[in-house]
């Protein structure tokens, strides 16, 4: 029997240079699974600083580290270490959010009703910042919220359920992420180390500390802090496996029946959002992973099935996989999120995408006696 072709990648390119065009982007990269069939990349231009995208390339992939913090308590949830309706206040009690209606589920969905993020001065962003500190300042956020009343996108949630991940394990968060997560799935990960070769270098970063040691994705002190909700450094190819672990079609990690509760909408249908003008009427979201609903605008196609799911990044990223079209990819820019380059150019990149899969499906999967 022949085995199915290789899809190729080639018909994407024209969506990539225009993103380049359209954007000033130095460079453009993507990653795409067509089905069970490896992933391919396909890399058009260079960093911020002229050095050549590769299938190689180190990303700093931001929020996609969500996805595999989310991994970690699942799979702990699945050795029966934890249960998705475990109180905060059980395994964190002296948390300022342990209270009534703070669940696992909660956090990982978004709905615990914390804040987008640690408090000003809660952890000073200067030399000698570490994980630590910014843990210690997790478990002082209290609720700004009711749980289960709004989406609100955070930070803090993650930070919780690192600390919870450290002390089930008995590991630093980067440890345990590694053994949980990123070994299992052979993913090419950093967290909270320097890689071993120069990761991309993302422009466009608007904060005091752009151009300094201490710049956001760029700087060794950003990786030093390996941050449970923004700091993993890998591939695309790596940033593409993350998403795939939810569909259960990794053997080992996740069984079928909690991929299908973690994709599945957790909020009942309530409002809210990341930051605007990305806040919706309904904010769909599952344990880790955000659904594509039908909310507008966003950085994932119109066309892609409702049900699809993934995250993205402030870095310039999006990771998403729609089950119906079976394809998934991972799109990163070298270029951060504060243009709105993301919300403006990935859904027509994505639009592409589906309409390429849909063309090559049939004819990757031909076989002949």
């Amino acid at each position: 029997m022949r085995r199915p072709r290789a899809p190729d990648l080639a018909a994407l390119r024209p969506s990539l240079e225009a993103v380049r065009r359209t954007e000033d982007m130095p460079g453009i990269a993507l990653a795409v699974a067509l089905g069970a069939r490896p992933a391919q990349t396909l890399c058009v231009g260079c960093d911020a600083v002229g050095h050549e995208l590769a299938p190689e390339s180190l990303f700093p992939v931001a929020s996609v580290t969500k996805l595999a913090t989310a991994l970690a308590v699942l799979r702990l949830v699945e050795a029966g270490r934890l249960a998705l309706d475990d109180s905060l206040a059980r395994h964190l009690p002296e948390a300022a959010a342990a209270r009534p209606g703070v669940t696992l589920r909660a956090l990982l969905s978004h709905t615990a009703g914390l804040p987008l993020d640690l408090p000003d001065g809660a952890a000073p962003y200067r030399r000698g910042l570490t994980w630590r500190a910014l843990a210690a300042a997790c478990l002082r956020v209290p609720l700004e919220r009711e749980p289960g009343t709004y989406v609100q996108y955070s930070n803090v949630g993650p930070g919780l359920l690192a600390v919870i991940v450290e002390r089930q394990t008995g590991q630093e968060l980067a440890a345990a992420l590694t053994a949980l997560v990123l070994d299992p799935l052979g993913i090419e990960g950093y967290l909270g180390a320097e890689p071993p070769r120069a990761p991309v270098v993302i422009g466009g970063i608007e904060s005091a500390h752009a151009g300094t040691e201490l710049e956001t994705f760029n700087s060794a002190f950003w990786r030093a802090l390996a941050l449970p909700w923004g700091g993993l450094v890998t591939t695309l190819t790596g940033a593409l496996a993350l998403v795939q672990a939810f569909s259960g079609r990794a053997p080992g990690i996740l069984g079928p029946e909690i991929c299908a509760e973690a994709t599945r909408d957790q909020t009942g249908g309530l409002p809210g959002g990341m930051i605007p003008p990305l806040i919706w009427d309904q904010c769909p979201w599952g344990l880790g992973p955000q659904l594509r609903g039908t909310t507008l605008p966003h950085f994932a196609p119109r066309g892609a099935a409702s049900h699809s799911y993934g995250h993205g990044g402030a870095s310039g990223c999006v990771a998403w996989l729609d089950p119906t079209a079976n394809v998934a990819w991972m799109l990163h820019g070298a270029r951060a999120i504060e243009t709105g380059w993301l919300v403006r150019s990935c859904p027509g990149v994505g639009e592409a995408l589906l309409a390429w899969a849909r063309a090559e499906e049939p004819r990757a999967s031909d076989t002949q006696g």
